[in-house]
């Protein structure tokens, strides 16, 4: 009998760690709900159902209170494991002092946003190496801390509500150091993430600019080479009944239903594991900006203006170690 080699055992390794992390976001609130469910109808355990939900109020605000990070979770060897599967990098272009707070804005979005997590979630690509004295805040969708135990999952990483009163508490707390990491592009830019694509869902999304002006922080932006070529889609006929829908239900919820799939447990394979290439954030230069409390639209729209010029020479400055061509622009929608 032959027994795996130290490749085929870290390569197993790999997968499980990007497959748990991956699919625990529908395996883990899916699982929880209908046990607690089970419980509460069909046997005598329904104390425990009640006592969660009891919990869950009480602890109701957390997310929007910074959190309930455990740097050992952070630091789990699976989260190398995880890196290594891509592999991820994370390349700063200048230093950032630990003297102030910072919003820093990740593009593109990406079907799962696999660098997003890694590197700023996560101590395996070395964040407190090259960010020394900082403190990563991984802000997402509030929806993520609406089941018992999963919330508590993903907050151990570091991951915060990106509601407004969670954004306003971080950085008037005392103390500095902060960085807040947000993926503007949200759901709506999955729609641009494409193999190959450079389009970012960014023109109407002003909200980061209007906070960081009320609060006076910087703006840094980030731009992560190779997440659009995680996953494909499959792009539905135009005038069919799929695509008609696709279009009804972006109408009224402006997301853009989309069918993606990556790699299956082997590499020939279907699945919903991403592709297996490299990915490299580059965090640019912080973009200084004043606090003032009540930003008009115009200055919203000055500083959003130089957000987005900030971005396009960060993405001219490197996009040709990447395999794209000098002549590749970055397309702002």
């Amino acid at each position: 009998m032959l027994l795996p080699s130290k490749k085929d055992l870290k390569t197993a390794l790999e997968v499980f760690a990007v497959f748990q992390w991956a699919l625990s976001i529908f395996l883990f609130i899916t699982g929880v709900i209908f046990v607690n469910l089970y419980l509460l109808v069909f046997t005598s355990y329904w104390p425990v159902t009640v006592l969660t939900l009891i919990w869950l109020a009480f602890d109701w605000k957390t997310p929007e209170r910074g959190g309930r990070r455990f740097t050992c979770v952070r630091r789990w060897c699976l989260w190398k494991q995880y890196c290594d599967y891509f592999p991820l990098k994370l390349l700063k272009t200048h230093d950032i002092s630990p003297s102030h707070n910072y919003i820093l804005v990740c593009h593109p979005h990406g079907v799962m946003s696999h660098s997003w997590f890694g590197n700023f979630a996560t101590e395996a690509s070395g964040f407190s190496k090259i960010f020394p004295g900082l403190t990563p805040y991984v802000l997402t969708v509030g929806a993520f801390f609406w089941v018992p135990f999963f919330r508590d999952y993903v907050m151990s990483t570091g991951i915060c509500s990106v509601s407004q009163s969670s954004i306003d508490y971080l950085l008037t707390q005392k103390g500095t150091g902060k960085l807040l990491i947000v993926v503007v592009g949200g759901l709506p830019e999955i729609t641009y993430s494409l193999p190959g694509s450079t389009t970012l869902y960014l023109k109407s999304r002003t909200g980061f600019v209007r906070k960081a002006l009320q609060h006076g922080v910087a703006l840094i932006p980030a731009y992560v080479f190779g997440e659009t070529e995680l996953y494909n889609q499959y792009i539905f006929p135009p005038g069919g009944l799929v695509n008609r829908f696709q279009k009804l239900f972006r109408s009224l919820t402006h997301i853009y239903p989309c069918a993606f799939y990556g790699r299956g447990f082997t590499e020939k394979s279907w699945g919903l594991l991403p592709y297996a290439r490299p990915v490299t954030t580059i965090v640019g230069e912080p973009l200084p900006v004043p606090k003032i409390e009540k930003p008009s639209q115009e200055v919203v729209d000055k500083y959003h203006a130089l957000y987005i010029e900030a971005l396009h020479k960060l993405f001219d400055q490197h996009k040709t170690k990447f395999g794209f061509s000098h002549t590749q622009e970055l397309v702002i929608v």
